[in-house]
């Protein structure tokens, strides 16, 4: 494919008629995306009172009023008087249907709604005749597995709150999370499998501190210590298996987002948070019962809990391979799975596009695929259309703490690779400068409330965060998101990353701080700033480490990159890569000592391109 060869996508007839947003805006009298998007914004209360009916929500006790009539967006009042447990509405469709599609290395299985929801209550008994309680914390560290999907909902089944750590991270990074929880319980694996290798998992979480442990064995053969058991054995047969109800606001997931300080942001999600990733899914990924729906993930990120909530809820099947997703394996079982829906990251697809590694199967399944987690870059996004015969990407910008997406797509919407058509429903958008004006290139703020909307940290100010010293535009208080965006002249919207000193690699966010701390750890650097820089044709960000060296040292910049990459590899994430280091003699900071990321970026690219 030519550099200058960008596929578009237009909606076709059958697909509009089809479509999940046709059939609402039907059933509400709007005959056209825009005055339905418009209503589901100047109507919060009657738009997710809709959503809660449409999606089949099931509750106990029904809400006397969807949203309260306090001034309060930081904490609006969301579905007054009711009581649920969220899990229940996973399990809405026929028990005959597909649930779940996964790979093993024995081959292709798959799980119906009525298996599912079986497996689901042993593993709820099972907790509690181990003696976990409503309101306890159970960490999950392993990959995107069957079991992990069957604990995760299992925990909230009976009450209790899910602490997602990705299993990527080293000991050091999961003993963080275990502290900022308070969590004393971990469900994870003997090891992961991963491109011929077998990486190790329980012995991480035994160095991080974890005081029991729930480990699936996948054949690894270990010893475990004497106060943990394997998932097999774990498993009992009858038991208590009553779902737990409580009100919307219950917390029942902590998913971790890295902030600028270098300790990650506990972000809470309640009950109301699957609501949203569901009507994401439904409206703007257009699922409908007959999907199938695959997204690289992983239970730490907000995209795996998406992966579970967004196709049960809509009565869909989720797919989940074992392995990697950059080989020939993954092509096969997107394949053989029948996947409808595809969600991916960009810097895997530059990862085929490279490789051309799935250019040899037939996709022609896929009807749309999504993108999320980093800017994306046309070229590559074009690439990826044309692997299913010209498919639409359903771009898709969000967040942990937003349960979702605020900008993306719809299948009524031309596709434009890497390029935003519209706001989510039931939120809206300003792009705003540096003095709270409007702008077609700035810092994006929200418009509250939404539900969906996180309103706690556990480890921080959630008012500091998200609201302090932000501006209040024509009465209504926005709230701070921190991407920049820039609105292009056709209308839609295109990303250019952050704006503050947070950054996203490979779908990761993370913050220059914990870069920062490791690489000062390297011998020879004295100073060091790492920020991320936009490639000029748009992709993915890349790290470049700007390096002070201590007195009288003679730093080597390839053989000190060796050393910060195993560094980062051994006490970060060695899904970290560095693109560039540079060496300086100092670090342009501010008049109270800050370091000026923005300057050290700019001058990167204005010298580099």
């Amino acid at each position: 494919m030519s550099e200058t060869d960008i596929a578009v996508w237009d909606p076709d007839p059958e697909t509009v008629a089809d479509s999940n947003l046709v059939s609402a805006m039907g059933d509400c009298g709007l005959i056209d995306y825009e005055t339905f998007h418009r209503w589901t914004i100047e109507d919060r209360a009657g738009f997710w009172n809709y959503v809660i009916r449409r999606l089949g929500i099931l509750f106990v006790e029904p809400p006397v009023q969807i949203l309260g009539s306090s001034e309060d967006v930081e904490s609006p009042e969301w579905l007054a008087g009711s009581r649920l447990n969220i899990v229940e509405s996973c399990f809405s469709a026929k028990p005959e249907s597909t649930a779940v599609v996964y790979s093993t290395d024995k081959g292709l299985h798959r799980l119906t709604y009525g298996d599912l929801r079986t497996r689901v209550l042993r593993a709820a008994a099972s907790y509690r005749a181990f003696g976990i309680e409503s309101g306890d914390r159970i960490a999950i560290s392993m990959p995107m597995t069957v079991e992990s999907v069957i604990a995760y909902l299992a925990t909230i089944w009976i009450g209790a709150v899910v602490v997602s750590i990705a299993d990527s991270f080293t000991p050091d990074e999961i003993r963080m999370r275990l502290e900022i929880a308070q969590c004393y319980v971990i469900v994870t694996q003997d090891e992961v499998h991963r491109d011929g290798k077998d990486l190790p998992m329980y012995s991480k979480v035994i160095q991080a501190g974890a005081e029991r442990a729930i480990v699936v064995d996948t054949g690894a053969g270990l010893n475990l210590r004497s106060e943990d058991i394997r998932w097999d054995d774990f498993l009992i047969t009858g038991g208590d298996d009553s779902p737990a109800y409580g009100p919307p606001e219950k917390m029942t997931n902590i998913l971790f987002s890295s902030g600028t300080t270098g300790t990650p942001k506990a972000i809470a999600w309640n009950q109301l948070s699957p609501i949203k990733a569901a009507m994401d899914g439904h409206f703007h990924q257009d699922i409908h019962p007959r999907d199938v729906v695959a997204w690289p993930t992983n239970i730490g990120w907000m995209m795996g809990p998406w992966l579970i909530y967004a196709p049960l809820i809509s009565g869909a099947s989720l797919a989940l391979y074992h392995d990697t997703p950059n080989a020939c394996g993954f092509g096969r079982f997107i394949e053989q799975a029948g996947v409808t829906i595809l969600g991916v990251i960009p810097s895997l697809v530059a990862t085929w596009r490279a490789s051309g590694v799935m250019e040899n199967y037939d996709w022609s399944a896929i009807r749309l695929f999504s993108s999320t987690g980093e800017a994306s870059n046309p070229t590559d996004m074009s690439y990826l259309m044309n692997l299913a015969g010209g498919k639409p990407v359903i771009e898709y910008c969000g967040g942990t703490e937003l349960s979702g997406s605020y900008i993306t797509g719809t299948v009524l919407h031309r596709s434009i690779p890497s390029q935003f058509s519209t706001s989510t429903l039931g939120m809206d958008l300003l792009v705003l400068d540096d003095e709270y004006r409007p702008t077609r290139s700035g810092e994006v703020f929200l418009v509250p409330p939404s539900i969906g909307l996180s309103e706690a940290l556990l480890n921080g100010d959630h008012h500091d965060v998200y609201y302090e010293g932000v501006a209040t535009i024509d009465g209504v208080k926005l709230r701070r998101h921190g991407d920049h965006m820039e609105e292009l002249g056709n209308g839609y919207y295109r990303a250019h990353g952050r704006v503050d000193d947070t950054m996203n690699i490979g779908g990761i966010k993370v913050s220059s701080a914990e870069i920062e701390r490791v690489v000062e750890t390297v011998p020879g650097v004295a100073q060091t700033a790492a920020v991320a820089v936009e490639p000029s044709g748009g992709g993915p960000s890349r790290v470049v480490i700007f390096v002070v060296e201590s007195p009288g040292f003679a730093f080597d910049i390839a053989e000190g990159r060796v050393e910060i990459q195993a560094a980062i590899n051994v006490m970060l994430n060695p899904l970290f890569k560095i693109h560039d280091v540079v060496l300086l003699d100092d670090l342009p900071r501010t008049a109270t000592n800050k370091v000026m990321r923005r300057v050290l970026r700019d001058r990167y690219t204005l010298f580099s391109t």
